[in-house]
């Protein structure tokens, strides 16, 4: 990102003049207290809104030039997990994530071979046909976290990806995604749990009203917001 400002029609700016660079690999926790803009600096990377001002380049793409039919290459590239899941509720686990390789018109040879491969990674090959509702919340968001990585993506977007979930599974959570990571995808991480950053250090980009006011390798969460 350079310069980049993001301002909603009521006139609240997002994000002012703000400029990083995150490098293939890396693991990012953003943080800051709600509203500061953590939320529209994820939703820029992978084009869900598109800057007022300033240039974001992911993958080589201008996001925010970008035209309406490339979309869908950019985000073939980017994996997004949620804080609220957002499975298809009448789909299997394996069903959820076939859709997202099916999205890509992906060989249904290779949709066979390969969904199996990412719930083993997960650890939910054995409930590969249950809906959602016969799962526990950590056990949705590890079918969230393999419809993401289904694609093989250069960067997993995760908003606040432990947020519903207990103390406990939020830890197995953050040891897959540190495993994801080891394995060559980038992350980048909003979260508001102090504890993961200043037990799993990383990067730490924090945001207040906006702007970025800190940015540091194995950072803390540093702030009680």
């Amino acid at each position: 990102m350079q310069d980049v400002w993001k301002t909603y029609t009521n006139g609240t700016h997002a994000l002012q003049g703000v400029s990083v660079r995150i490098d293939r690999n890396e693991f990012v926790y953003v943080v800051g207290p709600s509203g500061a803009g953590k939320s529209t600096f994820m939703k820029l990377i992978y084009r869900e809104e598109v800057p007022t001002k300033g240039q974001i380049s992911v993958n080589g793409f201008n996001i925010g030039k970008l035209k309406q039919r490339k979309i869908p290459y950019v985000r073939r590239n980017i994996g997004v997990i949620f804080q609220d899941f957002r499975l298809l509720p009448r789909l299997t686990a394996y069903e959820n994530v076939a859709f997202a390789m099916e999205v890509i018109e992906a060989p249904k040879k290779l949709i066979r071979k390969r969904v199996p491969e990412v719930l083993e990674l997960v650890g939910l090959k054995e409930k590969m046909h249950r809906e959602p509702a016969q799962l526990s919340g950590g056990e949705q968001q590890r079918v969230a976290i393999a419809r993401a990585i289904v694609n093989n993506p250069s960067v997993i977007i995760a908003d606040e990806p432990t947020g519903n979930l207990d103390p406990e599974t939020s830890w197995e959570i953050m040891q897959l995604l540190d495993e994801i990571n080891f394995r060559g995808t980038t992350i980048v991480m909003a979260t508001h749990n102090k504890d993961i950053v200043n037990s799993m250090r990383k990067r730490v980009i924090a945001i207040e009203n906006g702007n970025i006011v800190r940015d540091q390798v194995r950072g803390e969460y540093g702030y009680d917001f």
